[in-house]
């Protein structure tokens, strides 16, 4: 099969991003993945390519773009939090969550709509997050020491609102520029955490990583030619109540 779709994926070591990249590579839709992070996937697949890579270091973006030629997507999932309190905050804390969601994010985006921009053609899809959205409730987090924080509440919102200025400035050179925002997904949290966020969510469980595909492949389908600027919440209709 003949890889004629190359995608770009940050944050590819992370849970959602292995899903990605995974499924991206596995999807037989000729797709040609560059997976960056700090820390190589383990995958031989002959249609992926791992790149360590800092994604908040100008220089380091800026040479990794000069051997991208065609780009068909770039998918900015790379993503820190904090969970320290609020009143024992930081300000190295918060500088390191909006230098990777939001620096990172600007950088990558960056490079990718010079290249895309002489192509006429492109799709950015930026992982924001429903805590972008709506604010956090303390009340499901109990004593766990992983409540959310205000500075990756702060980062995501304003990855939704990059994707909406992207996208009014872009869409005349045929590039999409659209945002995914998950609920929360089940990992390592404790079942107090579980049970809470379940019962507060209509669809009375937390997300699995399988649930954000399908967005993924309509996002990215070649016949998906006018969606720009969209926000896309997935998260069992968790922000609904």
């Amino acid at each position: 099969m003949k890889f004629t779709k190359n995608i770009i994926v940050t944050g590819s070591a992370g849970q959602l991003g292995q899903a990605f990249v995974n499924h991206l590579i596995n999807c037989d839709k000729g797709y040609y993945v560059y997976s960056l992070d700090k820390k190589k996937i383990n995958n031989n697949q002959k249609n992926l390519l791992n790149v360590e890579i800092d994604i908040t270091k100008e220089d380091e973006v800026v040479d990794f773009f000069s051997t991208i030629n065609n780009l068909y997507a770039l998918i900015n999932n790379a993503g820190i939090g904090v969970f320290t309190p609020f009143l024992s905050r930081t300000v190295k804390e918060f500088k390191d969550v909006l230098d990777v969601n939001l620096v990172g994010t600007f950088l990558m985006s960056r490079e990718a709509i010079k290249k895309m921009v002489k192509l006429k053609y492109g799709k950015i899809i930026n992982i924001g997050s429903i805590y972008g959205v709506n604010s956090s409730d303390h009340r499901i987090y109990g004593k766990s020491k992983r409540n959310n924080s205000e500075v990756y509440s702060i980062s995501k919102s304003g990855i939704i609102m990059f994707s909406k200025y992207l996208s009014t400035h872009f869409a005349e050179d045929n590039i999409q520029i659209n945002t995914i925002s998950p609920g929360g997904i089940k990992r390592s949290q404790s079942m107090d955490f579980i049970k809470k966020y379940s019962k507060k969510n209509p669809s009375r469980r937390m997300a699995e990583t399988n649930d954000f595909l399908p967005a993924l492949d309509f996002l990215l389908d070649e016949k998906n030619k006018y969606i720009n600027g969209e926000n896309i919440i997935i998260d069992g209709g968790f922000t609904k109540w």
